[in-house]
């Protein structure tokens, strides 16, 4: 229900989001989903021992539930960094996340001094068909005042999110009216895309871009792939970049759309889990259309399998950076009380063989295991190929090309994330989160004239007549970022590029908000060059 984009340029951020990300898209094997754990022999369990003795002879009276809840996660963390617990409140939430739906009253907000602020309402949602608006200001829910510190993300979503059918009440405040207007809600079902955007870059050249493989990425993919044939499209760029995973089920779906009959597409092995492998069945609808992947640090899991078994079948190519590295299969297990395990039980592989987890030390600490991005990028990798030194085993592709195991998937063709724009200035208002504050605040006050405005180039071209970039200047020095005209020169276009980017997603649709982004990054433009003369298709090294 809430999507707050912010700019995240350091990163040590991005990488607490991508494990964030990675800990809700850990993709699931769906023949084990609904396993209850049952605990045998308890009489004999030293830990169950342990509480009961705790319960009954410790000095003071102890939060025995409490405890269990703070040691699970512990114990886990000594298997590997992927074996995690999730708590009944956080398992319902990751799982709303891939099942593609979730009961509510579809909305997507923002939180600004200590206000819940409507940033959009949901197609065909139970808050479009009420009247609620974008800009509306949420002060109170069921009759009592909701502002000032209580108000959350969380804790907005907790009162906003329920059961199909039942009642809200809110209180709004609007800028065209003098009193609260209120507003009785019954929620329903929301649909969560998967698919951020499809359309094309040019007369032939599709793009997708996917950020997680859910339960309906299969059949928006589909939607999407007939979108595109429909405006003649000859090649496709899917881009996986920032896709955490998801289910397995999905993704062996979509490679399948891609791969002839009998080719593989991944198999998992661990040890009481017999090797199974997945092929691909020859009913895919584009086994032969020029097919380019993108990826990035943040790409893992599902997202590594996809790129895996299009790289090893040697089906496209992959351009960007190198894959997050999770290799490692969790199997979903239930607890009555609604929390949820998810055991480590196996590890994938793509065709080619190799596993591309990467390296961990068992009992270490997660937190050394999550820097492993931030030592990525301290290294130069993120900026230089020759920073990356793959030390796995050599593997080969279906032409013979090596691949590597042990660490990710590497890209065919290198991409650096290009700093040489970013000033102390630029790096400074994005970090504060000043960018996506200036944007929201501006799209607000100016929605009336601004939601006239049909596409991305009108909105960027009204925005420059405006002198929005004047006003975004002023508006960082009132909150204490002194104008330092050398280094905003320097930034200019990522200024601007940041902000008309931010105003245009708060005003229009996601797939106008990723098609200006694209226009000037440097991975599309990339894709599009391969595309172009012809290196789409993998060939054996000389």
């Amino acid at each position: 229900m809430n999507i707050n984009r912010s700019s995240r340029f350091i990163p040590i951020i991005a990488a607490v989001s991508v494990v964030i990300g990675i800990i809700i898209g850990t993709f699931f094997a769906n023949r084990f989903s609904g396993n209850r754990l049952n605990i045998i022999n308890t009489s004999s369990n030293k830990l169950n021992d342990l509480l009961h003795i705790i319960d009954d002879q410790y000095v003071d009276t102890v939060d025995i539930p409490n405890i269990v809840e703070q040691a699970m996660p512990k114990l886990l963390e000594e298997l590997d960094p992927h074996s995690t617990y999730i708590s009944a409140k956080e398992a319902k939430t990751a799982n709303d996340d891939l099942k593609g739906s979730f009961s509510g009253i579809g909305v997507q907000f923002t939180i600004r001094t200590d206000t819940v602020r409507i940033t959009n309402i949901i197609k065909g949602g139970p808050s479009e068909k009420v009247g609620l608006i974008a800009g509306d200001k949420i002060i109170s829910i069921d009759g009592e005042p909701y502002v000032g510190k209580v108000v959350t993300n969380e804790e907005t979503m907790h009162r906003l999110k329920g059961e199909g059918g039942t009642k809200v009440k809110l209180g709004i405040l609007r800028n065209t009216s003098d009193k609260p207007l209120y507003f009785t809600i019954v929620r329903g079902s929301i649909p969560i895309k998967s698919i951020d955007a499809t359309y094309m870059i040019n007369k032939e050249l599709g793009y997708i871009k996917i950020k997680s493989f859910g339960e309906t990425t299969y059949a928006e993919l589909l939607t999407s792939l007939t979108e595109l044939e429909s405006e003649g499209f000859k090649g496709l760029i899917i881009d996986l970049r920032g896709n955490g995973g998801g289910y397995l089920a999905a993704a062996t779906q979509m490679i399948n759309e891609f791969l002839p009959k009998n080719r593989l597409i991944v198999y998992t092995q661990g040890r009481r889990v017999k090797k199974e492998e997945y092929f691909s069945d020859g009913r895919g609808s584009y086994e032969d259309i020029p097919l380019i992947v993108l990826t990035d640090e943040f790409s893992a899991s599902a997202a590594e399998i996809f790129a895996g078994a299009i790289q090893d079948n040697d089906r496209g190519v992959i351009i960007g950076r190198r894959t997050f590295g999770k290799g490692l299969v969790q199997q979903p297990i239930d607890f009555a009380d609604g929390s949820m395990l998810r055991l480590t039980i196996a590890r994938y592989y793509t065709p080619s063989g190799r596993c591309i987890q990467k390296p961990y030390v068992k009992g270490h600490s997660r937190e050394e295991y999550d820097m492993d991005l931030v030592t990525r990028y301290e290294h130069g990798e993120f900026f230089n190929e020759d920073s990356i030194h793959q030390k796995g085993e050599k593997y080969y592709t279906r032409i013979g090309r090596v691949v590597y195991g042990g660490g990710g998937i590497m890209p065919d063709f290198f991409v650096a994330e290009d700093t040489t724009k970013i000033t102390p200035y630029y790096a400074e208002v994005s970090s504060k989160g000043l960018i996506a504050q200036f944007c929201f605040e501006y799209a607000d006050a100016n929605r009336k004239a601004l939601t006239s405005i049909e596409t991305a180039d009108d909105m960027a071209h009204y925005l420059r007549k405006q002198l929005v970039m004047d006003k975004f200047i002023k508006f960082c020095d009132e909150k204490g970022i002194k104008r330092r005209n050398n280094m905003i020169l320097t930034s200019q276009r990522l200024l601007e590029r940041a902000v008309y980017s931010g105003i245009i997603y708060y005003i229009l649709e996601m797939n106008d908000y990723m098609e200006y982004i694209n226009r000037d990054d440097a991975t599309v433009l990339k894709a599009i060059e391969v595309y172009k003369t012809g290196k789409f298709r993998p060939k054996k090294s000389k």
